[in-house]
């Protein structure tokens, strides 16, 4: 657990490790979610955009609410370690589907999946923000999504070693292997990460209420994402995609954790060279990624394509990710970071919602005549119309001394 980077502290390191398992377990999943939803239970490409959309906007709400109850209890890790908890209990009932209820006991584990990521993904940002001094937030939150996204590298491929080694092993039961680290994480969550104590700030004697003011520049940022998210559907229909493009299955698990290497070896310097350039100019750059590979999807004929775009798409999440909370952190008050975070989850939520229900429905889509399929189009557009206004967020520079931090942060 002895990872030491200039400015970043054993509580990030830590948070680190708990997502790193957190995310093997989800991201073995994932690209078996839909082929195991369209493929095992009989859904439809439209039912698995209804599905995604239920489980990743039917909880936004309480993205915001969890945040903000985190910011009015100035506690963050019981909101961490329920989090954690809800999500790893969630995997085998998806696994049960296959066996009862079908697709309905799916949507429930799909659906309590993320209520355990709403639970604690504001609360845990805030942590990391609490837990390190500014000048070094893009670094403290490039390294949580790299080891994060590394667990997101081994899953798959442990997902494919599985698969490889007992070819007639069913995908319902990856989703009870995956309890294993989920368990894993959560105690760890539970043993080893701090709480950092909230000390007053000035004029604010008082926790903050549920319903909080936030300074203009994170409404301006707060537009800017939710105007993205409108096209930004679920990445499960890259999935769906890549293996209409003619991957196999073994092959669309290897291009899922190629996206995920690409995004792990990336999210760390890149998160430190906003820390140097400022936030804006490295999300404007993601954000023109992902209008390219979008693009690239909406356009595509060839298979050797899908490698190409997932790979751009890893580099895409790197450039915007961590960054992004790092930008949020910047210009809200300590007091008030979860509950910003959360909300900023909210918005971006609903509008993932939308945009799977739209692109399920116009997935046999072709726009003006052409092979331009719908989905990727109404997702390049969106962040191209989406950019301009991030680009013109008023950030003020990072201060440079220390935020009140209690949790050593020398490197350990």
């Amino acid at each position: 657990m002895l990872l030491k980077i200039r400015g970043v502290s054993r509580n990030v390191v830590v948070l680190g490790w708990v997502s790193f398992l957190t995310d093997l377990a989800t991201e073995m999943l994932y690209p078996v979610m839909p082929l195991f939803l369209v493929g095992t239970l009989g859904a439809s490409p439209a039912l698995l955009g209804l599905i995604d959309g239920i489980a990743e906007g039917g909880s936004t709400v309480l993205r915001w609410l969890a945040g903000a109850y985190s910011d009015r209890f100035r506690r963050r890790k019981p909101f961490v370690v329920a989090g954690y908890g809800v999500s790893a209990l969630s995997k085998p009932v998806m696994g049960l589907a296959a066996y009862a209820l079908g697709w309905p006991l799916y949507l429930i584990g799909r659906s309590a999946d993320r209520l355990g990521k709403s639970i604690r993904t504001s609360a845990r940002d805030a942590l990391i923000a609490d837990s390190t001094d500014p000048a070094f937030r893009g670094a403290a939150f490039g390294l949580h999504r790299a080891m994060d996204t590394a667990g997101a590298v081994a899953g798959p491929l442990v997902a494919l070693l599985i698969v490889l080694l007992k070819p007639d092993f069913p995908l319902a039961w990856l989703f009870f292997v995956a309890l294993v680290p989920g368990l894993f994480s959560t105690a760890l969550a539970s043993a080893a990460v701090q709480d950092v104590p909230h000390g007053v700030e000035a004029g604010a004697a008082n926790p903050p209420p549920l319903i909080q003011s936030f300074p203009k520049p994170f409404w301006h940022l707060l537009v800017a994402a939710a105007i993205f998210s409108i096209g930004n559907s679920a990445d499960s229909f890259l999935i769906l995609r890549s293996k209409e493009l003619g991957l196999s299955f073994p092959q669309v698990i290897l291009a899922f954790a190629l996206y995920n290497a690409v995004y792990a070896l990336s999210a760390l310097p890149l998160g430190k060279l906003s820390d140097s350039v400022g936030r804006k100019k490295v999300i404007v750059a993601g954000w023109l990624c992902y209008a390219a590979v979008y693009f690239g999807f909406a356009v595509a004929t060839s298979w050797a394509a899908a490698w190409v775009l997932l790979a751009s798409y890893g580099l895409y999440q790197a450039l915007t990710e961590g960054v992004m909370k790092a930008m949020i952190s910047d210009v809200v008050p300590k007091r008030q970071r979860a509950g910003a975070i959360g909300l900023f989850y909210t918005v971006v939520g609903a509008g993932q919602f939308v945009a799977s229900v739209i692109a399920g429905a116009t997935w046999h889509v072709r726009l003006a005549g052409v092979q331009l399929m719908a989905p990727f189009a109404i997702g390049a557009i969106s962040v191209l119309i989406a950019i301009p206004i991030i680009a013109t967020v008023p950030v003020p520079p990072p201060p440079q001394g220390q935020d009140g931090l209690n949790v050593d942060s020398s490197g350990h």
